[in-house]
């Protein structure tokens, strides 16, 4: 038997292990430099969109379409330099790019087919003191977006014909995250010069093809939950009601961005231990890639080829988790990998 010390031992030299691996179905699709890129949409005809939050020095533009590996301004250049701090996209399926700008609360739904912004919605009814929407999933058979509020540990149900919201499952134990769950890389618990630990709650969201279900968790979670949309749709069921409806699925550890494929299958992001995983329909948890380059994976796009691609945001690398060190690994990177 281990003594605790070499069981220690041996979890680390695993850790490091992981964190070497290398693996050939992880693809890079286009490289970035300096240009941190967050949010990932990918269409039916697969074009793949790419944004890049804060735009200024390190980056020009704020969304961008990635063709012959190279990030193009989309739509135009002069709206793509008016976003101010995009941090998800998502393509519906009538093949609407849907863009969240959370920090001026703005969600953009923008046509593909003509490449025009088609309308805007700015939450003027959402409770903006302590909310920082993060990621949008669109239900265009309910006409109605899903939004991941971490700061107001929420789920904000817009209706998209009116324009108005709905903030729910506030505080709820499934959208509230467990401060006993602290990241840890290579042995390092990710805090900041304060001693103050990395914490998310609400973040990571999907919607299955079928509008059917929503899925969502806070980072700082080890399991994920779901609730029926027609519950979420529901304006007169009550917050208790609600709060009834919510199913606690399987223990998948730390995530970040999830998304659902056409097979039922809720792909999931971690980066504790650089790999992209699956939760399949029967319950069970798989590793679909594990790679060294697989630093804070984050957002996801289905592209009609059958690969799943992806950012990665290296966000653990960033000073303020490393004693003001810049441990970021350039250049920022576009992947993908095949579904499973």
């Amino acid at each position: 038997m281990k003594t605790p010390v070499l069981a220690i031992l041996a979890l680390l030299s695993s850790v490091t292990m992981h964190a070497q691996q290398h693996s050939n179905h992880l693809i890079p699709v286009a490289e970035f430099g300096s240009s941190r890129a967050i949010g990932v949409g990918v269409s039916s005809g697969n074009r793949v969109f790419v944004s890049f939050p804060a735009p200024g020095k390190d980056n020009q533009y704020g969304l961008t379409e990635i063709i012959k590996g190279k990030a193009v301004p989309f739509p135009d250049e002069a709206i793509s330099k008016q976003f101010v701090s995009v941090q998800d996209l998502f393509v519906d399926a009538a093949d609407n790019l849907w863009v969240l700008d959370p920090r001026p609360f703005k969600l953009y739904k923008i046509n593909l087919a003509g490449n025009k912004v088609e309308k805007i919605y700015t939450f003027d009814d959402l409770d903006k003191t302590h909310s920082g929407l993060n990621d949008v999933r669109v239900d265009t058979e309910k006409q109605l977006a899903y939004l991941s509020d971490p700061g107001a540990a929420a789920i904000v149900v817009l209706n998209l014909q009116t324009g108005k919201t709905r903030t729910v499952l506030r505080h709820h134990s499934s959208t509230q995250a467990d401060t006993s769950v602290i990241l840890t890389y290579d042995g390092k618990q990710m805090r900041n010069a304060a001693g103050k630990p990395f914490v998310s709650n609400v973040n990571g969201i999907a919607l299955t093809k079928d509008n059917r279900y929503f899925y969502y968790k806070p980072i700082n979670k080890r399991n994920i939950y779901r609730i029926a949309t027609k519950y979420l749709a529901d304006a007169s069921i009550s917050e208790q009601e609600l709060a009834a409806k919510v199913e606690e699925m399987s223990e998948v550890g730390v995530t970040h961005g999830l998304e659902a494929d056409r097979k039922g299958n809720i792909l999931l992001s971690t980066s504790t231990d650089y790999s992209i995983k699956y939760l399949s329909p029967d319950g069970k948890v798989h590793t679909l890639v594990q790679d060294a380059r697989l630093l804070w994976p984050d957002s996801f796009g289905i592209g009609a080829d059958g690969y799943l691609y992806l950012s990665c945001a290296q966000l653990q690398r960033d000073p303020q988790w490393n004693n003001g060190v810049d441990k970021t690994e350039l250049p920022y990177t576009l992947f993908k990998v095949k579904l499973p």
